[in-house]
């Protein structure tokens, strides 16, 4: 059974760092794009970040702070985040989708999401 399964969100003051992790079930992470979205409450769906074997993007709001890795031993991709603002603010969903150029468009497993708060 295909499974991603997110972790690592929380409640982070500005200016804080958290790690999400994106761990994988019944396939295998590198054969795949892996990109990062997050949703703000009465926001749309936002792409933040893509790895896959040719590239890796970044949304502009997020380049220079935030940066996704994977771990082709543990089957985990991971954004580091540092720097965070409080419009950083939102669940945080892993996706991926076969694919060898990023993009933020067509990803057929998801997984259920990881709460990230920056706030004082």
């Amino acid at each position: 059974q295909v499974q991603l399964v997110e972790s690592g969100g929380g409640l982070v003051q500005p200016g804080g760092s958290l790690r999400l992790s994106c761990a994988a079930s019944g396939f295998t992470l590198n054969d795949y794009a892996i990109a990062w979205f997050r949703q703000a409450p009465g926001k749309e769906r936002q792409g933040v970040s893509c790895i896959s074997r040719t590239n890796s993007i970044y949304t502009d709001s997020v380049k220079g702070r935030f940066t996704i890795f994977r771990d082709n031993a543990k089957n985990t991709v991971y954004l580091q985040m540092n720097s965070l603002k409080p419009e950083d603010t939102a669940v945080y969903y892993c996706a991926a989708g076969r694919k060898w150029i990023c993009s933020y468009r067509g990803y057929e497993h998801w997984g259920q999401g990881t709460q990230v708060t920056v706030s004082s």
